[in-house]
């Protein structure tokens, strides 16, 4: 087996060490070959996301489907009711398909019975979801395969889509604390060898520290850039006023994870970076399913061998036709110690066309489901929908964010160098209201800062209204607690966490 699991624990310890000690300690460690650090199933999984045969990509699939199903239905306390369907002969799919839905929420109330009772303790990799809430989800990895896996995979996104070598310097925007920054006059950055990272402090994104990163990109010249897209505009746009080529133009490869990001955003990084490919990426901290939408496309292509994609509609039933909304539903491959089962994400999307046996596509994804906005009529809008509607009035902004009390009415607050005039927020309260057909009005407010999540993260919406009570069962249930909305856009911290440090 691999040492990563077992050294996993003291990362934060690993972290917080003087940068000689890191470097030391990195360095040598970065050296041991992957079957050593990762352990054996990392290449037979790095073999896994460089196939493209579709005719053995659909064998596997369905044997990974049936192999997650027979553990689940024989060992899984939640599931071996209906262990009398491995006998009907359906195959996989058709199995699947006569299994309830599984929600966050399902789990939280008897996480007991979503544990196989097979496995050892030792096999389980005890993890949490991101969120500041007080009660995240907690579940079980499998231990020297969930992680192996999820290396293997994100390091062929990088070579095999972003074009990057093993040694490539990468700049992280992740939300990271960088402890010197704390004093005053220290360093605002961070190197991490073992991946060759280096870490801004996403605590000072404010223009009077960008020159400062500026030095240091000139210095480093990182070839890849992996960022939250709230943490990365504020750079590329003081980069915009000050250029500085010797690092934009050598940028190879842009990895926004986590947030959503506007079309006339990318078109913005495209042109700071003129030589990068851009990838969003889609992913959860419970290892569910993976994606990727390359290059401004608003297609995202889910790798078929990581995880069962299925859309259904707020009853619960089967999505199939391209173009209808419903909510994205995974199950888990490769997770024999708590294998997920038509996991309810929250997130919403529609599909597109895909050849048989290749990558499933949806169309878009719209986003999780506290991202959406109410209108008066009961109507649900992206917020997404709503960024793309004014960026042109808002391009100098700092940043923004949107907080809905009631249905019908926004507030949006805005920090900005100057005041908006008021030819500019005309300009924003009529772009609301046609995007949303009347739907919305908005409340323009000018603000000093917004404040940022526990993990760091923008919030592009503050949702107060209980959308299960708008979309039915397409959302966490009837009496949820009132912090599911922080913790909805929280999701996925720990995903960020694998390809930030694995």
């Amino acid at each position: 087996m691999g040492i990563e699991d077992g050294l996993h624990g003291l990362q934060g310890r690993y972290l917080a060490a003087p940068q000689w000690l890191r470097s030391l300690l990195g360095e040598g460690y970065a050296l041991l070959p992957p079957r050593l650090r990762h352990g054996p199933n990392y290449a037979r999984f790095a073999r896994e996301a460089a196939c493209r045969d579709p005719v053995m990509i659909e064998r596997l699939a369905d044997e990974k489907l049936a192999a997650t199903l027979r553990i689940a239905l024989l060992t899984v306390p939640a599931y071996t009711a209906y262990r009398a369907l491995l006998d009907r002969g359906d195959g996989p799919r058709a199995c699947l398909a006569r299994l309830p839905l599984t929600s966050k929420q399902d789990i939280k109330r008897l996480p007991s019975a979503y544990r196989s009772m097979a496995a050892p303790a030792s096999r389980g990799l005890r993890t949490f979801t991101g969120g500041s809430t007080a009660q995240p989800l907690e579940f079980l990895l499998e231990r020297h395969v969930s992680r192996p896996r999820e290396t293997a995979y994100v390091d062929a996104l990088n070579r095999e889509i972003l074009g990057m070598a093993r040694h490539d310097l990468t700049l992280s925007l992740h939300g990271r604390t960088v402890g010197s920054a704390a004093r005053e006059g220290g360093r605002l950055w961070m190197y991490e060898p073992i991946k060759r990272h280096l870490m801004f402090s996403s605590d000072h994104l404010e223009s009077r520290f960008m020159p400062d990163y500026a030095r240091e990109l000139r210095r480093w010249r990182p070839a890849q850039i992996h960022a939250y897209p709230s943490a990365l505009l504020p750079l590329a746009r003081w980069l915009a006023d000050h250029p500085c080529p010797e690092f934009s133009e050598g940028v190879r490869g842009i990895l926004l994870t986590s947030e959503n990001m506007y079309a006339a955003q990318v078109e913005f990084l495209r042109a700071m970076f003129p030589r990068a490919r851009i990838v969003k990426h889609y992913g959860h901290s419970e290892r569910v399913l993976m994606a990727t939408s390359v290059d401004g496309d608003t297609a995202y292509r889910f790798a078929p061998l990581y995880g069962h994609l299925e859309l259904v509609d707020p009853a619960g039933r089967t999505i199939t036709t391209p173009g209808v909304p419903g909510e994205i539903v995974g199950t888990s491959f490769d997770n024999h110690v708590m294998p997920f089962l038509r996991y309810r994400t929250g997130d919403l999307g529609t599909w597109g066309e895909a050849a048989p046996g290749t990558a499933p596509v949806l169309r878009s994804i719209d986003g999780r489901l506290q991202e959406f906005v109410v209108c008066r009529d009961r109507r649900l809008v992206s917020i997404t929908t709503l960024g793309a509607a004014h960026f042109t009035e808002l391009a100098l902004a700092d940043s923004i964010q949107y907080e809905q009390h009631e249905a019908g009415r926004l507030d949006l607050k805005v920090v900005a160098r100057r005041e908006l005039d008021a030819g500019a927020v005309a300009s924003i309260e009529r772009a609301v209201s046609e995007k949303t057909q009347g739907g919305v009005s908005v409340r323009v407010h000018r603000v000093a800062r917004i404040e940022r999540t526990s993990r760091r993260k923008h919030r592009m919406l503050i949702q107060h209204l209980d959308l299960a009570d708008y979309l039915g069962a397409a959302t966490a249930p009837a009496g949820a607690s009132a912090e599911a909305p922080e913790q909805a856009q929280e999701e996925g911290a720990a995903q960020d966490e694998a390809l930030d440090l694995r």
